[in-house]
């Protein structure tokens, strides 16, 4: 129904922002990735959207990118998961991370996150773990030896791992190269 808000920011808190679209002023509850990535109060920013209509309440839900909102609707689809725990699950962990950690069926990763338990963490592997390996192509990139060490250093630097994944692929694997000079490199790829 309300598939994109774009507007400038009025407003945000722990979970939620306010876009004032217009002369119209939208509350959207947001993950934490999201909220960090909206910038200063008053600036433009473009959320995609999920409006969620209950019987007694009526929310609209944003995320900066169109992958994550793929993600929380899948997630909702799952038994016993609304869309305050999705929310808490993207807020709990990047969105790729999270896609991979179900798609590998990784239980113990999935428990970490708030509010999911064992059970809840093997459902989400039973409901999911199809649909995001159809879905979700390069849902857990591979990565070629000795890049490991640089794609954690890029997805600590704010890149996500798939674009972490490519630019440490695309660094020669020269053994003489520091780990500084291989993320400069790296940097490099990805400021193109």
């Amino acid at each position: 129904m309300i598939a994109a808000v774009e507007g400038t920011l009025e407003l945000r808190g722990a979970g939620w922002a306010v876009v004032k679209v217009g002369g119209v002023s939208f509350r959207i509850q947001v993950s934490g990735f999201t909220l960090s990535e909206l910038g200063a109060i008053g600036e433009k920013v473009r959320l995609h959207t999920h409006l969620h209509w209950k019987e007694d309440s009526i929310a609209l839900y944003g995320f900066a990118h169109q992958q994550e909102l793929d993600l929380f609707k899948l997630l909702i689809t799952v038994n016993g998961v609304g869309p305050k725990s999705a929310l808490a699950m993207l807020s709990g962990m990047e969105c790729e991370r999270l896609a991979s950690a179900i798609a590998s069926s990784d239980v113990t990763l999935l428990t970490e996150l708030p509010g999911v338990g064992k059970k809840m963490a093997s459902r989400l592997v039973v409901e999911l773990k199809s649909k995001l390996e159809k879905e979700w192509v390069g849902v857990s990139p591979q990565l070629a030896e000795g890049t490991t060490e640089l794609a954690a250093v890029l997805t600590s630097l704010g890149y996500s791992a798939s674009e972490a994944a490519r630019a440490a692929a695309l660094v020669p694997p020269s053994s003489d190269l520091s780990l500084e000079e291989k993320t400069r490199l790296a940097l490099r790829h990805l400021a193109k």
